[in-house]
């Protein structure tokens, strides 16, 4: 679908992109994403859970005459770097956990739909398989701080469906627990939530999203799988993809993906114990 211009007249701002989104713009109440193997999905997830109700995403307006997707942009305000203070506060992590539970429910309808083939990525060597079983929904799965806009102190819309993709509702509480509990090891985690207690934190969260109990038997073991296929993906990306994924690699994510992996192993037990109990 083409977007019209409401006003051709309008300058194009630029936005910060997270880090491997480049090109990204305002123009007016719009955001423009450059065009990616990505669009088609996102285009069909936003316009999908849009009819369902959830108002918890921007609407997808079509592409405009440059070729790029169209999204409506949404105000308030995201947990920038330096991370604010605020972040340790647990109604608003809470309030995360219930806008990714109503996003989940509104698109699992949808199930996995043919468009998602096209943002699968080749198996990389060396990577173990997923243990997640067979996915569910389209996931968001980049619950970053950047990633959710907050109004009045609560979570109010998820943004950047770039990394959605096929995924059970386990893997995307482990996305949710990896950065808000954070389920990262201490020197990794924001100065703002250095006295956040990362158990009692995850428990609060699968608790607000009201993961089964099936589901909360697992989701440690599937967080630690998911973080030792990260090293793999992440390591593909940079030497396929470049860019951002370059940069990040060049950085050291890898070293921080490790040091992830050997916290998860250390601390096993307990985060089972605290999110099962």
């Amino acid at each position: 679908m083409r977007y019209v211009e409401p006003d051709p007249s309008l300058p194009e701002v630029p936005l910060a992109g997270g880090d491997v989104t480049e090109g990204l713009v305002r123009i007016g109440d719009t955001v423009r994403r450059p065009p990616s193997r990505h669009a088609a999905l996102t285009a069909e997830v936003l316009r999908f859970v849009e009819a369902a109700g959830f108002d918890g995403a921007p609407r997808c307006l079509g592409t405009d005459h440059a070729g790029r997707q169209v999204l409506s942009y949404v105000p308030g305000e995201v947990a920038s770097r330096p991370r604010p203070a605020w972040m340790a506060d647990d109604a608003r992590a809470v309030s995360v956990a219930h806008l990714l539970r109503r996003y989940d429910d509104a698109v699992a309808p949808l199930g996995v739909p043919p468009s998602a083939a096209a943002v699968l990525e080749p198996e990389p060597a060396g990577a173990p398989p997923r243990v997640a079983g067979t996915p569910e929904l389209i996931g968001h799965l980049d619950v970053t701080p950047d990633n959710v806009v907050f109004v009045d102190g609560e979570a109010h819309a998820l943004i950047d469906f770039d990394m959605a993709r096929p995924a059970t509702r386990t893997e995307e509480v482990q996305n949710l627990l990896l950065w808000w509990a954070p389920l990262m090891a201490p020197r990794d985690r924001p100065e703002a939530m250095a006295g956040v207690d990362p158990f009692a934190r995850a428990r609060l969260l699968v608790d607000a999203y009201g993961l089964g109990s099936d589901a909360r038997s697992e989701v440690v073991a599937v967080a630690e799988n998911t973080a030792a296929r990260a090293w793999f993906l992440m390591r593909d990306r940079a030497a396929r993809l470049g860019g951002g994924w370059a940069r990040m690699w060049a950085e050291g994510v890898g070293d921080t993906i490790r040091r992830r992996q050997e916290w998860l192993a250390e601390h096993r037990a307990t985060l089972t114990g605290a999110v099962t109990a």
